[in-house]
This record gives C-alpha cells, structure tokens and sequence, in this order.
C-alpha cells in the first residue's frame, strides 16, 4: 500500500479515504492520531492491526462536535459543563454509551467510551466531510513513543496505511487529558495539559490519581495496562539536578554507549561526545519535546541508555512525569548505589 501524504488542501481526499474504510493518520494539538470509521468494525480492525495493539485496550471517539458525540452516547449536564469549557482542546470525556450505537471493538467489550474533539480545525474539518466520528489513538506502533510529527508517523507506518493528514508538528506533545465521567467523583484516567485544577472549578472534585489497572482488569482509558512511549534504549529517570554528575559517572563505568535527554541547562556539563536532545528550558517545553526526543534516540541505536530528566509532578509536570515514567518502565537513578 501507498501512504499518501495529504497537504492542508487535500482534507477532502483524506476524508474520502475514511468513509472508504481505510486508516489515514491525521494531526491534533497534541500528538498525531491513527483515524478509521469508528462505526465501521473492520475499518477499526484495521488500526488494531497497523498499531500492533491489544484488543482489551480501548480506542478514543474523535469528533468535529457534541452533537455528534451525543449519537453514541448520554451526555451528563456536568459532561455538558466541561465540553462548553474545554472543547475544542486537549481533553478526552469517558461517558456510557447508547445501546448497540458503538462496536465493542471500538470500546475494549466495555459500555463506556471516551470521546474528544480536538483543536486542530484540519482534523475536525476532515470528520465533518466524512460525516462520522473516527478512532483516534496515537500514531505510533504500541508501546512506543507517540509520534508528534508526520514523519513520526511515515516511520511507523509507511505501507501500512493509506494516508496521514499534514498539519506540521503538534504543540501540546503529550496526549490529552482522559477523564471518566461515569464515575463519582469524576477520576482522571490519564493525565495531560487539563490539570485537576482546571477542572475542578467547572465540575466540583476529581479524582487525580486512577492512572492504572490490574492485569486482568480492561482499562477504560490508553496507557492504563501496558508499557507505553518506551524507545528501544533502557530510559533512565534522573530525580534531581544535583544527581546528574553522579548518574553520567555511573553511565561511563557502564561501558555502552549512552545519551541524554534534558533542558539547556543540564546539557552544558554533558561531554560532547555523549548523544544529547534538548528538552528546551521548561516543563512546558520538555512535554513538547519529551516523544521527540524519546524518537531521536530510536535513530541513534548504539544508544543502550538515555539519562532522562525529571520534573516536579505538579502541574503540567504531572503529564510529562506520567508518559516519562511508563517510557523507562519506573527505572530511576540511585544516587546511593555501589560504585
């Protein structure tokens, strides 16, 4: 199969493309998403399939609105509350949805579903000339780091889909905020720019911490079962500043090849032979780039270890320390160990 490439003029023809039953990767502000007919099972199917996903791992409902969520599924006067604030935007509203209205592949066998209208306009205009909602999970094969850039998504995918919708690198970096309305209090399922602050002006208490299930349990949100965003590289989680000599110290005496993921500031004392990625100078700029980066390294294989900064989970900090965590599989520099 040829992956097209679809330019900011070509929307029509991505969109033809969906309603054909075929996968197209298309752009949101906050990474690149992996869009089929999500009333189509073997349109669906097809995504499972290009992703390399588990079938119990279910997929986010991409909408152009409300009115079209409110097809699949009921919608709470509070889930109402947090659309008219946050839509279009970087949040992912779990909701029950209408008897036999959503195909159990869409949802994991589960009667709930999570929908999001993203800010991108290009993505929303392509739902509309499709005139049905897509599934929208992140455009990378499972298990890796999303892809926040189309060639991201070419890497992954090339042959394997028939287009991917060009809008340029996204600006958020991290995937949206996934929260479960049809729980009470409401329970943040993954973390993401719409923090527990932000909401709970509009809708009164959230639950903060539900970010992961048991094994035998079917997760109502991605990135809740299994290991996520991990480059092929052991990621290694630096806590603090003050700890970075000691962990490049420990990373020479390893004897392989080594890199380091971090803000500007960070990288001045890393010797110029060491592989690097910026992170800029913030959380807000790590976020951005922290996929990316995650990415790069992919590019560098003699790397066996990435040195990766942390941030304070507070905040946006929260988000990044999230996908960074599931990224080295809770691997954090001890500062105590052995020489």
């Amino acid at each position: 199969m040829e992956t097209k490439v679809f330019e900011k003029d070509e929307v029509a023809q991505a969109a033809a493309l969906i309603k054909a039953g075929e996968v197209v990767a298309f752009p949101t502000e906050t990474v690149y998403g992996l869009g089929a007919d999500a009333t189509d099972p073997k349109a669906v199917e097809k995504v499972f399939q290009a992703k390399h996903r588990p079938a119990d791992n279910p997929l986010i409902v991409t909408v152009a609105g409300p009115e079209m969520v409110a097809q699949f599924a009921t919608i709470t006067p509070a889930a109402k509350k947090l659309m008219d604030e946050f839509w279009p935007g970087p949040l992912t509203i779990i909701l029950n949805i209408l008897p036999g209205k959503l195909s159990m592949v869409v949802t994991g066998g589960l009667q709930t579903a999570a929908f999001r209208m993203p800010a991108n306009p290009l993505t929303r205009q392509m739902i509309t000339l499709a005139g049905r909602p897509i599934v929208g999970p992140s455009a990378n094969i499972s298990g890796k780091p999303s892809g926040t850039r189309p060639e991201h998504v070419l890497h992954d995918f090339d042959g394997a889909i028939a287009g991917i919708l060009d809008d340029g690198p996204t600006t958020v970096g991290v995937e949206s905020t996934v929260i479960d309305m049809t729980v009470t209090p409401p329970a943040i399922l993954r973390p993401g720019k719409i923090t527990p602050e932000l909401l709970a002006p509009v809708i009164g208490e959230v639950q903060s911490d539900h970010h992961k299930v048991g094994a035998q349990e079917t997760p109502k949100a991605p990135g809740m079962k299994y290991k996520h965003y991990a480059p092929s590289a052991q990621v290694v989680i630096v806590d603090h500043p003050a700890d970075f000599p000691a962990a490049l110290k420990w990373a020479q005496r390893q004897g392989q090849p080594f890199g380091v993921l971090a803000t500007d500031d960070l990288l001045t004392d890393v010797p110029s032979a060491v592989p690097t990625y910026s992170l800029g100078r913030d959380v807000t700029s790590a976020t951005h780039n922290l996929f990316a980066g995650l990415r790069w390294f992919d590019l560098h294989p003699t790397v066996t270890v990435i040195l990766a900064e942390a941030f304070g989970q507070e905040g946006l900090g929260t988000a990044y320390m999230n996908r960074l965590n599931k990224s080295a599989g809770n691997d954090h520099f001890d500062p105590d160990q052995p020489a």
